[in-house]
């Protein structure tokens, strides 16, 4: 299958920055490539030949991306064939005799809205006249006229290549896209070069060449806003120009990486036979393929074919072809034996990155790929929809994806993308007592159209997993698809059992979450089943192979700890804006998450003022709830002046409370400023009814009406007056300590004392708050990023800013506070695509039982581009006492009802040949030796040690052995699986 693209070249200056961008649907698109991008992108048009598998891939990305307009371009009818690589023709289109592009236009157009697609079967060739594509302002192979932008794709059975041309002269913008890190500065040398030391020895990532601009430096003021170069010295120092003349660095201050455009220049299809630059550099398979596919272009253009499935001649032909160099006769041979055949995945992947270069050329976003990437696949080779896959992989391993039982947990992105591969390589058949088991128990969002391509707006608000099962039979009505609505974890082990997994042969996480990963590699484990995990984060992505006895385990390593933001830094000194932010995340999910939560769950154990005096229990929690009621708004009014005081609280008082503690000129111990960086001293701000941001500040009061079942709209003339009629009582300092160790952690809610006169004022103001109440409920608001109309941003944006401006913080936009405050991971369909695709390919390996050497895990960055694969961890051997285990073995001792923990014991020695020492389940200590009263639990059964459940057949416990030295610590062994009942089968 092959396709070649032409784009716009569309500058900068063209893209409308007015446009608006629907941010309920491309909201993580944005996040990924940035609004410009975007811009740029909604003014280009692309025109794209051939609707094979490799171009429906690239069609289905770049429009879900966004681009104005897409022109598909085809001139073949559908063929049974095509149901095995293109996932929009369906099953009558080739008895119809439909052209493959009329067949998937509408299909292709229901992705987006907002692109137009519109179709051509014209004749391309050296006689057409090509002067149509100038509207795409742009070059291509089959004519000069035109500045060069062309992308080609190729994908012959298991070898693929891409080609791009950009032109002489093509400026990437930002060639990474990561976000530029603030490098706080510990000190600055006055010397030549002037040498740059970052606080704390915190590595700065920087590299020789790059340049940084310096910001907020005290003493040697000259730096600010200068753009320096960098020259490396160490992980946390670097080198810049003459500072010899500067004044002495007193302190503070930091530099940013500044973005430097790049200019990259291509050389044309016509001219770059000999001379390439391959994105897998690894010795010289690459050119031994690109001769080989060179040979296979000319036996085409001779031929007006490709070769035939098996046929030795045509083999030997090719092979003729690369006489002039040496190549491997075997690579050419199977190269002519699979060159009319497809392998879905690989075009998957081989797409997700092409697509990415044509959304390189439209917007300048990324490095773009210099200039061919050439990949082989190596597979067993040998009418229905599955002859292009067989053609490259063989019958027999087509019968056993056919039969295939697979269990797929998420149902996003990357599900999709593996449920559309699993349907063009025909895994979990019906007829072939297959199955793929799907289970997700979110509901589609629009956000999700942007990226989850097998649902549409008419599907917003239902469930993923059932919605996209019954978007695959479109795609292959022979699967057998079953969905559930259920997460995968430990309440859900009564569905998800040992007799489940028994069933499965294979497992496929498409989840967005560490924890939720490592449950399901651990019942996988449990269960020696094979595990395919993958992920991506913006134009990142990355998968894992995990096969039973053969592979390490996802739990087998552990990625270090997100890095928290100590209490002390949110709660008085931030230094960047993720700490405002964050902060005023803190303060919408303390006012209007945990404080109603806590009302309604003290009303729920308390339902009357009566009940709280009769329990005869301190009144600890009912002072909080007090507080809430005599607080409570009953007017409209009132719920604007408690925004207003709210204001004076956060915004101005603590400003004043914070320098009244640590006055401006405050000195440490050692003589050094308190207020240096990354401290940065508040600075009060005073309300303004002028200040759109401070009223915007004073949201609070738009969100209490819900709370409290209160609904009214005031103008903003309204408001405004009754602001300015809100009393603002007098400042004065209170003497109270500040938080300033960074190891301190958020104290727990502090238990006071209570006398009983103190209680019967309590329940004096309980009564006569709850006389005035209607109803004893109040409505939890949960933090929901995606509602534009619950203010819910809005708030946390404005409550941002206004404390970033207290700080003297930049401050962030909306988009950016979204993202940060709702974890938003960045996304976009190309790494999706990619991901899922090279998943794929390790499913067919999973399923050919190929040797460890054969797997490979992957990482890519579409943004560079770099994709390197590597070998999986190997397993790990431990050895005790002559007997070797794995993570992968667990050993099995057979109970009855009175079985003991003294019998337990003396199985394991007697079966094993080891002393075991010590037995834990769970979290719970069964049998430690040095914890007293532990021996008389030997005579116990384990039946009441472990207390299981009805329909518990084992528990697997952790057992620890008497090492051979007596000083050398005990030894972890295996799990041990204890069966309740020796009538259990292992």
């Amino acid at each position: 299958t092959s396709c070649s693209l032409i784009f716009p070249t569309c500058p900068p200056s063209m893209a409308t920055e007015s446009m608006e961008i629907d941010d309920s649907l491309y909201s993580r698109q944005r996040y990924v490539l940035g609004d410009n991008a975007m811009h740029q992108m909604a003014q280009s048009s692309v025109f794209l030949s051939g609707m094979g598998g490799l171009g429906i891939e690239i069609a289905k990305n770049i429009v879900l991306a966004g681009v104005k307009a897409v022109t598909l371009h085809d001139t073949k009818v559908c063929e049974t064939w095509d149901l095995g690589s293109n996932f929009f023709i369906r099953k009558d289109d080739p008895l119809n005799l439909y052209h493959r592009v009329e067949a998937v236009c509408s299909r292709v157009a229901e992705l987006n809205p907002y692109v137009h697609v519109d179709i051509s079967s014209s004749i391309l060739d050296n006689n057409t006249d090509l002067r149509f594509l100038q509207k795409y302002q742009c070059g291509n192979k089959f004519g000069a006229s035109c500045p060069p932008q062309f992308l080609s794709c190729d994908a012959f059975g298991v070898c693929v290549r891409v080609f791009c041309d950009f032109g002489d002269e093509f400026v990437v913008s930002d060639p990474t896209g990561e976000e530029p890190k603030e490098i706080f500065i510990q000190n600055i040398t006055q010397s030549n070069p002037g040498v740059v030391t970052c606080m704390d020895n915190r590595p700065h990532g920087l590299q020789t060449g790059q340049s940084v601009v310096f910001r907020e430096v005290n003493g040697m003021e000259e730096l600010n806003g200068t753009v320096q170069h960098v020259s490396v010295l160490s992980p946390h120092s670097f080198a810049i120009g003459d500072t010899s003349q500067l004044q002495p660095y007193a302190h503070g201050g930091f530099v940013f990486l500044m973005k430097t455009p790049k200019t990259c220049r291509f050389v044309s299809c016509s001219c770059d036979t000999l001379k390439h630059i391959f994105l897998n550099p690894s010795h010289q398979a690459p050119l031994q393929i690109h001769a080989a596919m060179l040979a296979l272009d000319t036996f085409q253009e001779e031929h007006n074919r490709l070769p035939n499935i098996g046929c030795l001649q045509d083999a030997e032909v090719l092979l003729k072809l690369t006489e002039e160099v040496s190549v491997n006769a075997e690579l050419v041979r199977c190269l002519s034996r699979t060159a009319r055949g497809t392998v879905p995945p690989l075009t998957a992947a081989v797409g997700g990155l092409a697509s990415q270069e044509v959304l390189k050329a439209i917007t300048g976003k990324f490095a773009p790929l210099q200039q061919w990437v050439l990949s082989p696949e190596e597979f067993l080779p040998r009418g229905d929809r599955y002859d292009g896959l067989r053609a490259c992989i063989g019958e027999s391993l087509c019968q056993e994806l056919h039969k295939l039982r697979v269990f797929m947990v998420g149902c996003g992105a990357i599900g999709c993308e593996m449920l559309k591969n699993f349907s063009l390589l025909g895994v979990g058949l019906s007829k072939s007592s297959g199955e793929v088991c799907i289970t997700d128990p979110d509901l589609i969002e629009k956000s999700n159209l942007n990226r989850q391509f097998l649902f549409r707006p008419h599907h917003i608000q239902k469930s993923k997993s059932t919605t996209a099962a019954e978007a695959t039979y479109d795609i292959n009505p022979d699967l057998q698809v079953e969905a559930h609505l259920n997460k995968v974890c430990p309440a859900t082990e009564s569905i998800y059992n040992d007799s489940f997994f028994s069933r499965m042969n294979v497992v496929v996480t498409a989840l967005d979450n560490v924890e939720a990963r490592r449950y399901v590699d651990s019942r996988c484990v449990s269960n020696q089943r094979p595990l395919l995990d993958s992920g991506t984060m913006g134009t990142k992505g990355h998968t894992e192979i995990i096969v039973p006895n053969l592979t390490e385990s996802y739990n087998s390593h552990r990625d270090p700890p997100e890095e928290e933001i100590p209490f002390c830094t949110l709660k008085s000194f931030p230094s960047v804006i993720e700490h405002t932010i964050q902060w005023a995340r803190d303060k919408f999910e303390n006012a209007f998450v945990h404080k109603p939560s806590m009302y309604n769950s003290f009303w729920q154990n308390h339902p009357s003022p009566e009940v709280v005096l009769q329990a005869g229990e301190s009144l600890e929690g009912s002072f909080q709830v007090i507080k809430l009621l005599n607080r409570r708004p009953s007017q409209w009014e009132q719920c604007i002046a408690v925004g207003r005081l709210k204001f004076e609280k956060y915004f101005k008082r603590k400003a004043l409370q914070l320098l009244h503690s640590f006055p401006l000129d405050t000195r440490l111990k050692d003589g050094s400023l308190f207020w240096q960086s990354p401290k940065r001293p508040p600075t009060p701000v005073e309300f303004d009814l002028k200040d759109p941001l401070r009223v915007e500040g004073n949201d609070e009061p738009h969100a209490v009406p819900h709370f409290f079942w209160l609904s009214q709209d005031l103008s903003e003339e309204v408001v405004a007056s009754i602001l300015s009629e809100v009393r603002i009582p007098e400042y004065s300092p209170l003497d109270k300590s500040v938080e300033t160790d960074e190891t301190a952690k958020k104290p727990d809610l502090i238990k006071m004392p209570v006398n009983s006169e103190e209680e019967r004022e309590a329940i004096t103001h309980l009564e006569q708050a709850i006389s005035t109440c209607e109803r004893l409920q109040m409505n939890p608001q949960q933090f929901e990023k995606d509602d534009d109309n619950n203010g819910h941003v809005d708030f946390v944006a404005s409550a941002s800013a206004l404390r970033a401006r207290v700080y003297s913080i930049e401050p962030a936009d909306r988009l950016k506070t979204k993202r940060i405050a709702g974890k938003i991971i960045p996304a976009i369909a190309t790494a999706t695509a990619a991901v899922a695709g090279l998943v794929a390919l390790e499913l067919i390996k999973v399923v050919g039982c190929q040797e460890f050497e054969s797997f490979r895990n992957c990482f890519f960055n579409l943004a560079i581009p770099v994709v390197v694969l590597t070998e999986p961890a190997k397993v790990k051997k431990t050895m005790i006492s002559n007997i070797y285990f794995s993570i992968w073995d667990c050993w099995t001792i057979l109970g009855h009802e009175d079985f003991t923990l003294s019998d337990f014991m003396n199985a394991v020695r007697e079966k094993y040949g080891i002393e075991p020492t010590m037995v834990v389940h769970g979290v719970k200590m069964l049998y430690v030796p040095v914890m007293p009263g532990h021996s008389k639990r030997l005579k116990l059964t384990m039946q009441k040690l472990i207390k299981p459940s009805l329909d518990r057949r084992y528990v697997d416990l952790t057992v620890s052995f008497a090492p051979e030295a007596d000083d050398e610590d005990d030894l972890p062994g295996p799990p041990v699986r204890y069966y309740f009942s020796s009538h259990e089968t292992p």
